[in-house]
């Protein structure tokens, strides 16, 4: 389960990437969770921090886009996967440092014209936590 805190509450959130968006790289809550910061911060500890990122390369801007974006969408399903029974990720990063997707353009000839050859990344990174349930008692 992902979490990401909104003001004053952490709430479950699935992946929202989506090339076509002004933020690509979002999160839509899904309301299986909602805890409190302060019961969170109470009844969870941080166990590992670590960050998400992704390239990706290619003739046509908006395959590069989309191919970015399901890279980082994987990675971030390899960390839930990976987590264990009673853990949760906690995406860190806030308002100030929210990753955004990059774009470098490289002006290639093919077949004697002049072609764009597009080199997309996350910048910066998408900072996540591995959060477990404090032991009761």
């Amino acid at each position: 389960m992902i979490l990401r805190r909104y003001g004053k509450w952490y709430h479950s959130v699935e992946p929202n990437f989506n090339p076509a968006a002004m933020t690509e790289i979002g999160f839509q809550r899904d309301r299986v969770l909602s805890v409190s910061a302060g019961d969170f911060e109470d009844g969870y500890r941080a166990v590992a921090t670590g960050e998400v990122g992704a390239e990706a390369d290619g003739d046509v801007q908006r395959h590069a886009e989309r191919e970015l974006l399901g890279r980082l969408e994987g990675a971030l399903g390899e960390k839930v996967a990976a987590l264990e029974a009673g853990q949760v990720l906690v995406v860190l990063n806030g308002r100030t440092d929210w990753p955004k997707t990059r774009e470098r353009r490289e002006a290639v000839i093919v077949e004697g014209e002049n072609r764009f050859f597009f080199h997309w990344w996350v910048d910066p990174p998408l900072r996540v936590g591995v959060f477990e349930a404090k032991a009761s008692g």
